[in-house]
């Protein structure tokens, strides 16, 4: 009798079960039910994503006027292609340019080496890493993964270390550009300040990733590679005479600034565009509409408002609006960026702000975007939730970290 009502009630579970919604029916008696095929599944989702699209944007046309919600979507657009792209784009040219001289001429191994004896106690991590933070801080994320490839550099780390240079070189990318800019913007104090912030943010994050790595696979408590190889190896200067080497590198740093200056040309355009709609309201004086750039619906804004006394407490925000920054910077910091002019503008930011923009602008780097495709070439794919979770914890300490050591200046100084 038991055996009986336990049939029965599982029979009933399947009835209710919402995963039988996607299964057809059975193929014969004893078998199990078949799921939809490849071709009925992406049909379900161009369907999903049908009524996503045209919901997010029926919801903006709805409250805007469509006239004017296609005006600011493409003016908005268009005003960030010509007053923040081509600044940051010059930027990294600029900054391209300068990191290359400082490559070719050896200051990165002279910063590598007064930086090594602070990696063990700080990172864990091989004096070695120095250089993958240096260059980083001078290029972007994917520059540490050319650097893990090189036996000459790998051959210092145990496997758990080198998976965790994903989030250590990540902290510092696009550093140099983020704190150009914020500079440029007469924010030099708070950019500073940020800095600190991301440094704090990548021990945390580094730290979380390795002992999380080691907890779940301890075999990884091995060295990389036994080969022989050595660090002199890993040379950056060119052939020629110093004025030659000179003009070669600012030309050549120049063309990968421009690369990087194009890169972020999307993630702005995109991104910034769709976050700023989220984020501004009407440009009318009595509250309505004109399809000028920057307008939308502060969708952003108005969640961040009721809980506000948190994003004051830990990064001191006293607009919600702010919040558009980190949440932008998880998938691009270039995009991020974006909106700080916006901001300057309508003038929601201090230097309490962009300390703690820096901060995680360097520490996140669009970590979202770019975790994947660095582990992945590194050949660890399964740890790829494990370094998106410690670095979301970094980003977030290196913003409060900012925050409350901009306070503690304040207070002293």
């Amino acid at each position: 009798m038991d055996e009986q009502n336990n049939k029965q009630r599982h029979s009933l579970l399947n009835v209710f079960n919402p995963f039988e919604v996607f299964r057809h029916h059975e193929t014969g008696e004893g078998k199990k039910p078949s799921r939809f095929k490849f071709t009925t599944l992406r049909s379900f989702e161009a369907l999903i994503f049908l009524v996503c699209f045209f919901g997010f944007f029926g919801f903006l046309s709805y409250r805007m006027t469509l006239p004017n919600m296609l005006n600011t979507f493409m003016q908005t657009a268009y005003q960030l292609l010509l007053e923040t792209v081509f600044y940051i784009m010059a930027i990294c040219v600029l900054m391209g340019a300068i990191s290359k001289l400082l490559t070719e001429f050896g200051v990165v191994r002279l910063l590598e080496n007064l930086l090594r004896p602070l990696m063990k106690p700080l990172y864990n991590l091989p004096g070695v890493a120095a250089l993958g933070a240096v260059m980083t801080f001078l290029s972007d994320n994917p520059a540490i993964i050319s650097l893990a490839k090189d036996n000459n550099f790998a051959r210092y780390f145990k496997k758990y270390q080198l998976v965790s240079l994903t989030n250590f070189g990540t902290a510092f990318g696009m550093g140099l550009v983020v704190i150009a800019f914020m500079t440029g913007k007469g924010y030099g104090s708070g950019a500073l300040v940020g800095l600190v912030g991301a440094v704090i943010g990548s021990i945390i994050s580094t730290r979380i990733m390795q002992r999380s790595t080691l907890k779940s696979y301890p075999e990884m408590d091995s060295s990389v590679t036994e080969e022989a190889g050595t660090e002199q190896n890993i040379s950056f200067k060119s052939e020629g005479n110093a004025f030659q080497r000179f003009l070669n590198a600012m030309l050549d740093g120049g063309k990968s600034g421009v690369g990087i200056g194009v890169a972020i040309i999307p993630g702005v355009l995109c991104i910034s565009t769709i976050v700023m709609m989220l984020t501004f309201g009407p440009a009318g004086e009595n509250g309505e509409y004109l399809g000028k750039a920057y307008e939308g619906v502060p969708v952003i804004t108005w969640l961040a408002d009721k809980v506000n006394f948190i994003f004051y407490w830990l990064f001191g925000f006293e607009n919600g609006a702010l919040v558009g920054f980190p949440i932008t910077a998880l998938g691009a910091v270039g995009a991020a960026l974006g909106l700080v002019p916006t901001f300057d503008a309508t003038g929601i930011i201090d230097n309490n702000a962009i300390a703690v923009f820096t901060a995680m602008g360097m520490c996140w780097s669009g970590y979202l975007s770019t975790h994947t495709a660095m582990l992945d070439s590194l050949g660890y794919r399964k740890l790829i939730g494990k370094a998106i979770g410690a670095h979301t914890v970094g980003g977030l300490c290196a913003g409060v970290a900012a925050h409350w050591l901009w306070v503690l200046l304040n207070l002293i100084f």
